[in-house]
C-alpha cells in the first residue's frame, strides 16, 4: 500500500546536535525516499542552521530539502495537524496543537519517538498504544538494535555510498583536503567528538607514545577543553594543529552531517557521543568508543551495558574484554591508557566485528522504513 501523507515532526533541542540531528536525518528521508509531505518544527534554529547551513536563523518558514521548516514558538501560528505527528523525544507538543487534532475529525496517528536504547524492555515496549483521553490514538516508537524495534535512520543508498568511498583512496584524501589534512603514509586516522571527559588526557599520552604515527581530528565542540589543557594551551579553533611525540592533532571544523560521516568512514577509529554521532559511527563499520551522556543517577551504565551485550555478542573473549575495558575507562574518566593498548591487540577482530554488526543492524530494517510500515498497518487497521 503506497501512501502519501502529512507529517509533522516536533523537535525540542536539549542536547547540543543530537535531538535536532536524528529529526533533521528523519525528515529529509521521509520527504526524498518516501515521497512524504513534512513539516520539521524546530525551537532552535540557531543550532538546526549548523547542521544545514543553507537555512536561516531567522525565518519562521524556510524549505530545505524537500522539507518544509518552521519555528517552534511559544506562539502557536494554528496550523492544520498532520497525518502523522511525531512527538521526537518526548518533548511535549502544544496543547493548542493536541487540541487541533481531536477537533479534527479525521484519524490522526500520533507517535511518541524515544531515545534510542539497547535495554531489553525496549522490544516488549516498542509500539505499544498510549491511551490519550482526547481520543487521538498515540502509541510509543522505540528506535533499537534488534529486529523487533524501530531500527535505525539509514539512507537507502548508505552503505553503497560509504563502500564506494572507503575504497577509494583518493576520494578520501580529496575530502581529507578539504579539512586542511594529508593523512601520512601508515599513519592512523583517529577522530574525537566527546562531551567534556577527563579520560581524554590518558588516551592522548597513548598516542603520543606509540611507535605509529596517530592522527586524530578533532571538530569543533565540547571536548576541544580537554585537548587545549593537555596541550597546555589556553585554547583551539579550527585550523589549527599541534604535535606532541606520535601524535598530530588537527582542529576541524564544524561540519554538516554529511560531511560527519565522510570524516567518520575515513577514519580507523571513532569516538563519539550521544545518539546521532553514535549511530552514524556504526555506520562506519570501524571500531569505536561511545561516550554516552552522563545521568545523574548513573541510570547511563545501564544503558551503556546493554549495548555492549548486544554489540560485543560473537566477539573473541579477549577482544569482548577489551572492547569492554576501554569503553567502560573512557566514559569512568580514568584508565583509558592502558585501555587503549590492550584494545588496539585486539583491533582486527574489532574491525571485522564491526563490519559484521553493520550487516546485522541494516538486516534489521531503518527508522524510516518502519515508520512508514507501521502508518500504512494502521491505516489499514482504521479503515478495516
Amino acid at each position: 500500500m503506497s501512501v502519501k501523507a502529512s507529517w509533522d515532526i516536533f523537535c525540542a533541542v536539549v542536547d547540543n546536535f543530537g535531538d535536532i540531528g536524528v529529526t533533521w536525518r528523519l525528515a529529509r528521508q521521509l520527504a526524498a525516499e518516501h515521497g512524504q509531505r513534512v513539516r520539521l518544527w524546530v525551537d532552535d534554529l540557531e543550532t538546526f542552521a549548523r547542521l544545514c547551513p543553507a537555512a536561516s536563523a531567522d525565518a519562521d518558514q524556510q524549505l530545505h530539502e524537500g522539507v518544509d521548516v518552521r519555528r517552534w514558538s511559544r506562539q502557536w501560528p494554528g496550523v492544520e495537524p498532520a497525518d502523522v505527528v511525531i512527538e521526537a523525544f518526548a518533548c511535549n507538543l502544544p496543547q493548542q496543537y493536541i487540541n487541533a487534532m481531536a477537533g479534527s475529525g479525521r484519524r490522526i496517528l500520533w507517535l511518541n519517538l524515544e531515545y534510542l536504547s539497547a535495554e531489553d524492555w525496549i522490544v516488549g515496549c516498542h509500539a505499544l498504544p498510549s491511551l490519550q483521553p482526547n481520543g487521538v490514538q498515540k502509541y510509543f516508537f522505540f528506535p533499537g538494535f534488534e529486529a523487533a524495534t524501530g531500527g535505525l535512520i539509514r539512507e537507502a543508498d548508505l552503505m553503497l555510498r560509504r563502500a564506494s568511498f572507503q575504497r577509494d583512496r583518493k576520494q578520501q584524501a580529496d575530502f581529507l583536503a578539504t579539512l586542511g589534512v594529508v593523512r601520512q603514509a601508515d599513519a592512523r586516522l583517529l577522530s574525537l567528538f566527546a562531551y567534556e571527559n577527563p579520560a581524554v588526557a590518558g588516551w592522548l599520552d597513548a598516542l603520543a607514545a606509540d611507535v605509529r604515527t596517530n592522527q586524530l581530528l578533532v571538530p569543533e565542540g565540547r571536548v576541544l577543553g580537554d585537548v587545549a589543557a593537555w596541550l597546555g594551551v589556553p585554547g583551539l579553533k579550527a585550523g589549527e594543529r599541534y604535535q606532541r611525540g606520535s601524535l598530530q592533532i588537527c582542529i576541524v571544523p564544524f561540519m554538516t552531517q554529511d560531511e560527519y560521516d565522510l570524516l567518520l568512514w575515513s577514519c580507523d577509529f571513532n569516538a563519539v557521543r550521544g545518539e546521532e554521532s553514535f549511530i552514524r559511527a556504526q555506520w562506519a563499520g570501524r571500531p569505536l568508543v561511545w561516550h554516552i551522556y552522563p545521568q545523574e543517577d548513573d541510570a547511563h551504565w545501564d544503558k551503556l551495558n546493554a549495548f555492549l551485550d548486544l554489540y560485543a555478542n560473537g566477539l573473541a573473549p579477549a577482544a569482548d574484554s577489551a572492547l569492554r575495558a576501554f569503553w567502560h575507562a573512557w566514559n569512568a574518566g580514568e584508565g583509558a591508557a592502558q585501555a587503549w593498548a590492550d584494545l588496539l591487540r585486539e583491533y582486527p577482530a574489532l574491525l571485522e566485528h564491526a563490519e559484521t554488526w553493520t550487516h546485522a543492524q541494516v538486516a534489521n530494517g531503518d527508522l524510516a522504513g518502519k515508520l512508514m510500515f507501521f502508518f500504512t498497518d494502521w491505516l489499514e487497521a482504521v479503515h478495516g
